[in-house]
């Protein structure tokens, strides 16, 4: 889709990296071999390879070069990088804006087999994105925080 279809786009980043610190590793270490030993212990070595997996995917993410995806809103759905979302999919939309800490547009889909989107704000004007997809989506009001999962992997660092 051109940019000149777009009612409002930006770019932001794939996945969202967290600053962390030394002692952050050092406790994620420890946190994960007092784990693994309890896992050998109880016998239970399924617990045991989703610790390993987990230290796996945390290390393979910290050293992948994220890429920057283009988001575009137009009148006919989403746009993000090359896939396209109808209008037509989705429930509603939600925004959280709680500065610096949260800035971040929500679109859940009518399909509750499908995981909801969330799409960064950056510097773009929330009241504006706000405007335009109520032509085109009801908003859920009753969303007002942030979901537990993002908020967790936020606090976290993970």
């Amino acid at each position: 889709m051109e940019k000149d279809n777009f009612l409002i786009n930006w770019t932001f980043p794939e996945l969202e990296t967290p600053e962390r610190s030394k002692s952050w590793y050092v406790w994620a270490t420890l946190i994960s071999i007092v784990l693994l030993f309890v896992a050998v212990m109880t016998g239970n070595f399924l617990f045991g390879l989703l610790i390993i997996l987990m230290a796996i995917v945390l290390f393979a993410h910290h050293h992948k070069d994220m890429e920057e995806l283009e988001f575009g809103i137009t009148d006919e759905g989403l746009q993000i990088d090359d896939k396209f979302f109808d209008f037509r999919d989705f429930r509603h939309f939600w925004i959280i804006y709680e500065p610096p800490v949260v800035k971040n547009l929500y679109f859940e889909f009518k399909s509750s087999t499908r995981p909801r989107i969330t799409i960064p704000l950056k510097d773009i004007n929330p009241v504006k994105v706000r405007k335009i997809l109520l032509e085109y989506l009801e908003e859920d009001l009753s969303r007002e925080t942030e979901p537990l999962s993002e908020s967790l992997g936020r606090r976290l660092k993970i």
